[in-house]
């Protein structure tokens, strides 16, 4: 089975970025659709963005559009997102997540369409 592995985040200041990277360790999961969700103290997994396995089929949550984006890497068996002006609302642990195989479609709902979790990497926003 598949492992994921999230890096890349800390500790920011408001207006920064971070740069989170989710690494697989099958070269299968190019062929699977992927996406971060994120969860904050004391709230749900909630959605973040969600990319294809061709790399269309791209969504984002409507806190982050504009901020953020997400794209594929499938030299090294990666998705990464690309996080811009932060701020405090964006503090949460990531997580990624594996999709459908072969699908570009996005679940919005961590509780379907995602079979393989991360470990989560923590982000923290100061004010």
């Amino acid at each position: 089975q598949v492992q994921l592995v999230e890096s890349g985040g800390g500790l920011v200041q408001a207006g920064g970025s971070l740069r989170l990277t989710c690494a697989a360790s099958l070269q299968i999961f190019n062929n699977y659709a992927a996406g971060w969700f994120r969860q904050a103290p004391g709230k749900g997994r909630e959605f973040v963005a969600g990319i294809g396995w061709s790399g269309a089929g791209i969504k984002y949550a409507d806190s982050v559009k504009g901020r953020f984006t997400i794209s594929r890497d499938k030299a090294n068996n990666a998705v990464n997102l690309q996080m811009n002006s932060l701020n405090p609302e964006d503090t949460a642990v990531y997580y990624c997540a594996r999709g459908g195989g072969y699908s570009d479609y996005i679940h919005p709902s961590p509780g379907s369409g995602y079979d393989s979790w991360g470990q989560g990497t923590q982000v923290t926003v100061s004010s």
